[in-house]
């Protein structure tokens, strides 16, 4: 498994326990992405029972998207550090989105480097050291 690989996997097995533990229900599926200088976090089920009763109507997917912003907003530092604290690598700012329809959400993290340059190809094997400054 390549380093990118392991990262990927390891902040979504992260976001996923972050947004169980935050909501009480954590998504049905989680893939992330790094690309360049970004991680993108796919989740897709996110929207509790109350919210897939809300999302019925306009009002209630109003509610939703104010709700999830706020707590979002309460919570990115927390985010960030999850980030941060598994590639190694400081976020420069995020931007967070979810669909009332779907109930996927879409998170995108800037990242201070082009991680996806720096863990492309690597292997994470036993005898593999990587180095990254702290956070």
């Amino acid at each position: 498994m390549s380093l990118r690989m392991k990262i990927e996997s390891e902040v979504a097995r992260a976001m996923t326990k972050f947004y169980r533990d935050l909501l009480g229900k954590g998504p049905e599926e989680t893939k992330v992405y790094i690309i360049d200088d970004l991680v993108l976090v796919r989740l897709r089920g996110t929207l509790t029972r109350e919210e897939q009763q809300l999302a019925r109507t306009q009002r209630g997917c109003q509610l939703i998207k104010e709700i999830r912003e706020e707590l979002r907003e309460l919570n990115l530092g927390e985010e960030e550090r999850i980030i941060s604290k598994i590639t190694g690598y400081e976020v420069l700012n995020s931007q967070g989105n979810i669909s009332t329809i779907t109930g996927e959400a879409i998170l995108v993290f800037i990242m201070e480097q082009n991680i996806g340059k720096i863990f492309s190809g690597k292997s994470c094997g036993k005898d593999m050291t990587i180095s990254r400054h702290p956070v």
